[in-house]
């Protein structure tokens, strides 16, 4: 049966759809088809909202078929109205194995009137309920007796409330506040805090409150968020003392002085990015200036309004965002529900089973989950690659891990700003710093002693960034590297090999792929590294492969690949993989590992039954390990292009720290997955 819940409020800007972006996350991990349905909306054919909820991955849905009736068509016939809602739910819920449904917006009509309405929905569509409350501008007391009076509005319509989920919480307001909403009602209570990007106006949305005209910058930006507004009426270093990031800074349109400063300013690590600068007054820019800024390169949005400073600010303030209008703040979204939500509990409270099929949507979202539960430090040498930079931006937004960024501040900062990219979270480490620079020379020197290498030529290596990058993992500076977007792979693996070495016990590093399948997740290996392993090598990639199995909750079922299945054949290739399987036993007993097998038999139950009857792997082999590099890449490509199947990788297993490699030709989402995964390497190790 479709499990479902109703994300419902007694008022207006709760973030409701937020957290209803973290509940679909949260399915999305646990079932294989989550859908989305919002019962009223202003307009069927056009709806922001829920535009957002079903671009989500792990959402299949149009526009049409995810939304109910207007306020209109509920209002002219209610029960004509719910008739709809009732049946246009079912066609979503006979699709999927839960509907994540978004309640109504409170900003067009009486809220008792409309929290009326939405119990009266939620116990037609026989739906327990999410109570979203906002905490903002009252004390503890307040919010508790405005949530239980509206819990009681929606109980005497016959629902259920399953958990609550206070918004816009302030830490050193609200102590006590989840003991208070716990004696409202015995379920789960969360608290989300406060974040200002999540009702943070758009710059675009900004001009548009003010009349403003954009006179500089990139236009692009004006989709960019501000989440503070500054009044700068005063001399350029007490207003650079006052200045807040992503800020938009209201100046006299007379005190064009400062405007050249707050370009700078922006572009600078310490003060920037800003958001925007408004220029009040309307009065006419001098020729001279217009020259000054001519031939400059600026990214700043800058506009000009008609309306004085005072009236500017005010309206400034008054301009309210939505919490899933930009990528960002979907991502910031989800990452805060990930934090503050008992997930299990609320899972409990809704009743919604874990499956055992693993999509790839569900596979993406379970790994994210699990870096951000015990974040890690990952260093990326590559900051001069603009696709390095916009994955950073991501995965800071979604709280996946700590970056440490390699290059010079001011240069990395300055690029960010032309990018549009908030990289402030970001640990900036300038490799030319000479007390690093001098720590790991002779770190290196003392390493490498013999071979030979001195200290001069240890610094001459360190400034390599590759290098660089891989001390600061080998000291503990770094819990983990991603390289390799702009570096070779040899160039990437080979600063690991000479000194993070390999695990105790194996001697050699491998390359693996997550294969994610329609409905589970598989590793391919050898698939990157080794072209012709010899049966200890082999043993030594089945094993580390088991490991990096076992990191992303994958239960191992080795299956050691050949063109012959059991004692069935004989040769020199055979007798290899036979010889692996054996040292594989020897070495770890625990690891259920079956060769040599070929693949048909690894994977299909039929053929298994027929072929090696009785075996814990064959016909349901998780593991698969390659005779031959030229088998593997061949193989895991060929599955990839003509299955649909999505390839993570490669992960390079059997290091003591991880250290993994990007393909030159990586995108964006390339890169975030990869250092995900690197993340949860470094978690296990």
């Amino acid at each position: 049966m479709t499990k479902s819940v109703y994300i419902a409020s007694s008022e207006r800007q709760v973030s409701k759809s937020s957290i209803a972006l973290g509940v679909i996350e949260l399915f999305a991990r646990q079932v294989r088809s989550v859908g989305v349905f919002r019962p009223l909306v202003h307009s069927v054919e056009s709806d922001a909202v829920t535009e957002a909820l079903i671009s989500q991955k792990g959402v299949r849905q149009s526009l049409a078929d995810s939304v109910g009736v207007t306020y209109k068509e509920y209002a002219d016939d209610p029960a004509a109205a719910i008739d709809t809602i009732v049946a246009k739910y079912a066609e979503i819920e006979a699709k999927c194995d839960a509907v994540v449904i978004l309640g109504s917006d409170y900003d067009d009509i009486e809220s008792a009137q409309e929290l009326g309405h939405n119990a009266v929905i939620a116990a037609n569509l026989n739906s327990p309920i999410l109570f979203v409350t906002r905490a903002a501008d009252r004390n503890v007391e307040q919010v508790k007796r405005l949530t239980e009076s509206a819990i009681e509005a929606y109980e005497e319509r016959h629902n259920s409330i399953a958990a609550i989920v206070a918004t816009h919480v302030f830490e050193e307001r609200h102590q006590g506040l989840a003991e208070a909403l716990r004696e409202v009602r015995d379920v789960p209570v969360s608290l989300i805090p406060e974040d200002a990007v999540l009702g943070a106006p758009s710059v675009g949305a900004q001009f548009d409150a003010v009349g403003a005209t954009q006179w500089l910058g990139q236009t692009d930006f004006r989709s960019l968020e501000s989440l503070h507004t500054i009044v700068g009426a005063m001399t350029l270093p007490n207003l650079l003392a006052r200045l807040k990031r992503e800020s938009t800074v209201i100046v006299p349109a007379d005190r064009l002085d400062l405007v050249a400063g707050l370009i700078m300013a922006h572009r600078s690590a310490h003060y920037g990015p800003l958001a925007a600068v408004v220029l009040t007054g309307g009065f006419e820019i001098p020729e001279t200036i217009k020259t000054l800024f001519a031939d400059a390169e600026i990214d700043l949005p800058v506009a000009i309004t008609q309306g004085d400073t005072f009236t500017t600010a005010v309206a400034l303030q008054g301009v309210q965002g939505t919490s899933t209008s930009s990528p960002r703040k979907i991502d910031v979204s989800r990452a805060l529900f990930s934090a503050n939500v008992d997930e299990a509990a609320l899972l409990a409270a809704i009743d919604l089973p874990r499956t055992e099929i693993r999509t790839p949507t569900m596979f993406e979202h379970q790994i994210m989950q699990q870096a951000r539960a015990n974040k890690q430090r990952i260093v990326l040498p590559e900051a001069t690659d603009d696709r390095i930079l916009q994955a950073a931006e991501v995965v800071l937004n979604r709280n996946v891990a700590d970056l440490i960024l390699l290059g010079d501040s001011g240069k990395i900062s300055r690029r960010a700003s032309e990018l549009g990219l908030n990289l402030s979270a970001a640990t900036v480490v300038n490799p030319d710093d000479p007390e690093l620079a001098r720590q790991f020379s002779e770190e290196y020197a003392q390493l490498r002693a013999h071979k030979g290498v001195t200290t001069e030529q240890a610094l001459e290596r360190m400034k390599d960034l590759s290098y660089f990058g891989t001390m600061m993992v080998h000291l503990g500076k770094a819990d983990g590297m991603v390289s390799g977007a702009i570096n070779t792979t040899a160039n990437t693996i080979r600063p690991s090999l000479e000194f993070i070495k390999t695990v105790p016990g194996l001697s050699v590093v491998s390359g693996s792929f997550l294969m994610c399948m329609s409905d589970r997740v598989l590793v391919y290996a050898d698939c990157a590294v080794n072209p012709d392993p010899t049966a200890e090598q082999l043993a030594d990639i089945a094993i580390s492969s088991a490991k990096t199995a076992e990191s992303f909750g994958i239960e191992p079922r080795i299956a050691m690949l050949s063109y012959s299945t059991g004692d069935s054949g004989s040769g020199a290739d055979v007798d290899k993989v036979r010889a692996a399987t054996e040292l594989v036993r020897e070495r770890a007993p625990e690891l259920k590992v079956e060769g040599p097998i070929q693949f048909d038999a690894a994977v299909d139950k039929v053929v298994a039954s027929k072929k090696m009857p009785n075996s814990e792997v064959a016909g349901q082999a998780t593991v698969f390990i390659f005779p031959d590099l030229n088998t593997g890449n061949n193989t895991y490509k060929a599955v990839q292009r003509t299955s649909g199947a999505v390839a993570i990788g490669p992960v390079l297993q059997g290091l003591r720290k991880p250290v993994n490699d990007l393909s030159r030709g990586a995108l964006v989402d390339d890169i975030v997955s990869t250092i995900t995964i690197t993340a949860i390497q470094a978690q296990a190790i």
